[in-house]
C-alpha cells in the first residue's frame, strides 16, 4: 500500500511525518492536525520507511505511551513541539 500516494506527500513531508513520529513528546493528534494522517496510517509509513528491526524498537516504545496519545496524556500538553524549539517551519532548538 502506498501510503504517500494516497495522501500526495512529499519526501519532504514523509521525513517530517517520521521525525514526529519518532520523537516521544510529539503526540500523534498533532500529526494529524498538521499532515491529516491519522496514528494507523502514521504507523504504516513508519514501517515502511523503517529497518524492520528500528521499526519493532519504535512501535514497543509508543505503544501505550501517554505522550503520544494526547487522550490518556496525564499532564494536558497541547503543544505540537517542545518549548525550547523555534517555529515549526524551522526545526531549531534556540540557543539559550
Amino acid at each position: 500500500m502506498k501510503i504517500s500516494k494516497k495522501y500526495e506527500l512529499s519526501q519532504e513531508n514523509l521525513d517530517r511525518i517520521v521525525e514526529m513520529a519518532w520523537e516521544d513528546r510529539t503526540p500523534f493528534d498533532a500529526i494529524l492536525a498538521q499532515f491529516g494522517v491519522p496514528e494507523a496510517d502514521v504507523i504504516k509509513i513508519m514501517r515502511l520507511e523503517m529497518k524492520p528491526s528500528s521499526w519493532r524498537m519504535w512501535r514497543e516504545r509508543v505503544q501505550g505511551r501517554a505522550t503520544k496519545h494526547t487522550k490518556i496524556a496525564v499532564s494536558g500538553v497541547d503543544r505540537f513541539h517542545c518549548s525550547r524549539q523555534r517555529g515549526i517551519t524551522m526545526n531549531k532548538v534556540s540557543k539559550r
